[in-house]
């Protein structure tokens, strides 16, 4: 007789079901679970380059108000993210703002080497409004270099036709403008000149950024000096005096104050001259600006 195997293997198939169900089961619980538990994941990542932005907004700042020993640190930071990020818009613009410090630092061969090379990188991405704008910054250089008045007109040619390619940045166009604006003072247009920068202004108080508007009113009041309007110019140093004290901006104070002791003197009101360079003075001691200090003050009987 032949023992019948059929039911035992019934049994030890549905055992071994039965155990695989529930470990399937477990599985998924977990998996479930886990899945309930853990972050989704965020997809595209901009820690870095919003550590970037940061850094270069700051370093922008500084360099406005004068730091510039600070505002390279940060713009070297910012630098080294964009480049870590390999983000092609990053690094052109951290690389002009750079260039731009140093070239008030007087370093001009290496701001010229920055700018050439943030041009370079825009045109290898294909970014046409970016490369407008390394071009604007590079013709400003040029335009203050030795030199710069007899290239005057190509420049503002050259840069009024970058400006049609500046659309997003309402910042570069403002720049865009005051470069314009610089080259149209070299030419001895001032009422030109005068005008490229109000539309300059007009961007920069739309946009809050209230030291580029003292900065403006700063260019309008030497150019309405040049062209004899010591009124005009006066009211201008008003003005970018009135913008500079809302942002707290001591260094463009101490500037506005010292161009107003010129514009005095050149009126002819020499107590009024001396009164502004001693408050231009007093404020680059509290910047510990001695050195500063000290060539204002000698302007009283220079």
């Amino acid at each position: 007789m032949t023992r019948s195997t059929n039911g035992t293997n019934n049994i030890h198939k549905h055992f071994f079901f039965s155990r695989l169900h529930s470990r399937l089961s477990l599985i998924l619980l977990l998996l479930l679970t886990a899945c309930s538990t853990q972050p989704k994941n965020p997809g595209d990542v901009y820690e870095l380059r919003r550590r970037a932005e940061s850094q270069l907004d700051q370093g922008n700042r500084q360099a406005d108000r004068g730091d510039l020993d600070l505002a390279m640190v940060n713009l070297d930071d910012a630098l080294r993210l964009a480049v870590a990020t390999d983000d092609g818009s990053l690094r052109v613009r951290a690389g002009l703002s750079r260039s731009n410090v140093l070239f008030l630092m007087g370093r001009a061969e290496e701001a010229a080497e920055g700018w050439n090379l943030a041009l370079l990188e825009a045109v290898q991405t294909g970014n046409q409004e970016l490369a407008a704008v390394c071009r604007v910054h590079i013709n400003r250089s040029k335009l203050l270099s030795p030199g710069g008045r007899a290239a005057a007109q190509s420049i503002r040619d050259e840069v009024n036709r970058d400006l049609a390619l500046i659309r997003s940045d309402r910042l570069y166009i403002a720049f865009a403008w005051t470069v314009i604006g610089l080259a149209e003072k070299e030419l001895g247009r001032y009422a030109q000149a005068e005008a490229a920068l109000k539309r300059s202004l007009d961007i920069h108080e739309k946009e809050k950024n209230f030291e580029l508007a003292a900065y403006d009113w700063f260019l309008i009041a030497s150019f309405r000096s040049l062209s004899g309007d010591y009124r005009g110019s006066r009211q201008a140093l008003e003005s970018a005096i009135a913008f500079d004290r809302r942002v707290e901006n001591s260094w463009g104070l101490a500037n506005d104050w010292r161009a107003m002791g010129d514009v005095q003197k050149k009126a002819g009101d020499r107590e009024a001259a001396r009164a502004a360079y001693t408050r231009a003075a007093e404020i680059f001691r509290a910047l510990n600006n001695e050195e500063a200090a000290a060539e204002t003050l000698a302007r009283i009987d220079g």
